[in-house]
């Protein structure tokens, strides 16, 4: 029973029904089930650790982590049909298999990169893509990963602000729109927004219900989660990270986007200080890492006072 139960994993077709079972963006979809056929084609046992970490090292990291996740999947997959398949007669057998499926999870290595990853941040064009052409609005699923885009691009929240963003947090001040937004240390702050963001966010929905989270998942077939269901955190990641391999970008993720945010605003002649408030940092340094700027050493307001 253990040798069949593991053989059914490792068809292609059953792969195919744990990635449907799974909320994960198209592309990043796609990329594990291709490092499994991949694999297959190789001639590699998925269910033998010793057999995927001999071929793992023939890889790049960037498809290292995509077969890693997979097989992670795989053996996540494993472990539950293990246990839902457990009775007092084959509970050994069970457990065999169950450890087999933890051996396969850390069979695949991949060496953490030395040194502060590269910040990135996007341009106009780029920025202008993923906000038109590589979201389609028509779709409930495109509609909503374009008021991601908005959101981290044109209000600069972090990953946690934005699957935390209540209907209730829009609120108008005078004639502009504002989020209201509690981010780290539980520091509140104002983000004025534009009227072309407000217009998106109402394509996507409205303030029914002002305690309901404004981000949520959509199934295949178009129905929006429940307002009181909010989006993960990792589904923002595999959100973002999908778009930007359309871009070209590898790895791009949601504090690019909001570097992004800063950059233009800095370039369009928005004072530093004022992006600083905006997106909530406890000093003008960290806002200027943000934005990859160096301390002018040999020019500084100070030069321009008259002490005498």
């Amino acid at each position: 029973m253990t040798t069949n139960a593991i053989a059914t994993i490792s068809q292609t077709n059953d792969f195919e029904s744990i990635l449907a079972q799974r909320d994960l963006a198209t592309t990043t979809r796609y990329r594990y089930g291709r490092e499994i056929i991949k694999a297959q084609e190789a001639g590699v046992n998925l269910l033998d650790a010793a057999d995927v970490a001999d071929y793992a090292t023939t890889l790049p990291s960037s498809r290292k982590m995509f077969l890693r996740a997979a097989v992670a999947l795989i053996a996540d997959n494993l472990t539950a049909k293990a246990k839902a398949s457990a009775t007092p007669d084959n509970v050994q057998a069970m457990q065999a298999i169950m450890w087999r499926a933890d051996a396969l999870k850390g069979s695949i290595h991949v060496q953490a990169s030395k040194g502060q990853r590269a910040h990135t941040w996007l341009n106009l064009s780029e920025v202008r893509a993923l906000l038109t052409n590589l979201t389609d609005a028509t779709t409930a699923k495109g509609l909503r990963d374009r008021v991601v885009f908005g959101l981290l691009l044109g209000a600069g929240l972090r990953r946690d602000e934005l699957v935390n963003l209540k209907w209730g947090d829009i609120k108008t001040q005078g004639e502009r729109s504002v989020l209201n937004v509690t981010g780290k240390g539980n520091k509140a702050r104002v983000i004025p927004v534009s009227d072309a963001l407000v217009s998106l966010l109402g394509k996507w929905g409205d303030k029914i219900d002002p305690e309901g989270y404004v981000i949520r998942s959509v199934d295949k077939a178009g129905n929006v989660a429940a307002y009181d269901k909010p989006m993960s955190g990792q589904a923002v990641l595999d959100i973002v990270d999908a778009y930007g391999q359309e871009l070209g970008k590898e790895k791009l993720r949601p504090h690019d986007l909001r570097r992004t945010y800063a950059r233009i605003g800095y370039d369009a002649g928005v004072d530093i200080g004022q992006i600083s408030k905006l997106l909530g940092h406890a000093s003008i340094a960290t806002t200027q890492r943000y934005l990859g700027l160096d301390v002018d050493l040999k020019k500084t307001i100070s030069d321009f006072i008259p002490f005498t």
